[in-house]
């Protein structure tokens, strides 16, 4: 048995886990910052990763007592993400992999998102389509093998992540927007506002959420309807432009199976239905793996190092690292 300490900060959440044989969580703590940051509206980077710094020794004590045994690697998210944040968890996964003299392995913040499907009950297998989907990331990706990739498709301008937080602002709900717009629309007619779906009539697997986040904006301004009317449609146009996007995706691959991840995942109605219309085995998973993890960040580690990939002590944080680098 190999276990892997994965470290996960490129943005606001604190991820500290153990996982056993990149498929078991044996332990794992979470810090968030969304209350430091609600009254911002946003994600303040120069906060985010002091927050980092106050509280990332504490949590990986936390989790090594909870975890027990010995670790064989030390796993870190080296991008993309805020650069201060990244190097926090990078500069300190790099010092422990260096004292306990173990391999240090960095992973792109993506593909921890796509081995989280690794740590459910039924994992997938290579190859398969994933769909990642967060508030920085919007994205179709053919995944033929491990830690080979190529993107289809991606956002050209706002990811959807980012398109809820920005909608939800204009009707005046908390922030982060996915939680807060999905449980507004709860209360609203998702047919009430006919929102356009960017691209839809395009071959192109690209996505475009620039446009529902104007047209909204343009309603609320001119049209008077209820803010859980607004939401339901908002929601609805988001996530069909991705459901239309990955069928025309499953269709021009012949992938049988998807696997749908990141932040947004946890959006009720892209679950549902995608697990109803998508014609392919389709795997997200559990709630608590789809925000930022130091789990999935362990999963994915693990894998590289079986496969060879560890890296030196001398790499670096790069808040714009590429997935196919």
């Amino acid at each position: 048995m190999s276990q892997i300490l994965g470290i996960e900060t490129s943005c606001d959440e604190t991820g500290i886990a153990v996982v056993s044989d990149g498929v078991r969580v044996v332990a794992q703590q979470v810090a968030s910052q969304v209350e430091t940051h609600a009254v911002f509206g946003g994600v303040v980077p120069e906060i985010a990763s002091r927050r980092h710094t106050e509280c990332i020794h504490q949590l990986t004590a936390k989790t090594l007592a909870d975890a027990g045994g010995h670790i064989d690697a030390v796993a870190a998210t080296c991008g993309p993400g805020l650069m201060g944040s990244l190097l926090v968890g990078v500069n300190f996964a790099k010092a422990l992999a260096y004292s306990w003299g173990v391999p240090y392995v960095p992973v792109h913040h993506l593909e921890g998102h796509i081995f989280s499907v690794f740590l459910t009950d039924n994992p997938p297998e290579f190859p398969f389509l994933a769909l990642i989907v967060s508030g920085g990331h919007t994205c179709l990706i053919d995944c033929p093998r491990p830690h080979h990739y190529t993107i289809l498709g991606s956002t050209r301008d706002d990811a959807v992540g980012e398109s809820f937080d920005k909608v939800a602002r204009l009707l005046g709900l908390p922030y982060p927007g996915g939680p807060s717009i999905q449980k507004a629309a709860e209360e609203g007619d998702p047919k009430a506002v006919a929102f356009p779906r960017a691209m839809n009539q395009s071959d192109s697997l690209e996505f475009s959420y620039s446009g529902l986040k104007t047209a909204v904006l343009y309603d609320v301004r001119g049209n008077g309807h209820a803010t859980a009317d607004v939401a339901a449609s908002f929601q609805r146009a988001a996530v069909e432009q991705l459901l239309t996007k990955t069928k025309a995706a499953l269709a021009q691959t012949g992938a049988r199976t998807l696997i749908v991840a990141g932040g947004v995942a946890a959006n009720a109605l892209l679950r549902e239905r995608a697990t109803r219309e998508l014609d392919a085995a389709v795997h997200i998973p559990p709630l608590s793996l789809c925000l930022d993890n130091g789990a999935m960040i362990a999963a994915a580690g693990y894998s590289r190092w079986l496969h060879g990939h560890a890296g030196g002590l001398d790499g670096s944080a790069n808040p714009g690292l590429a997935l196919t680098d």
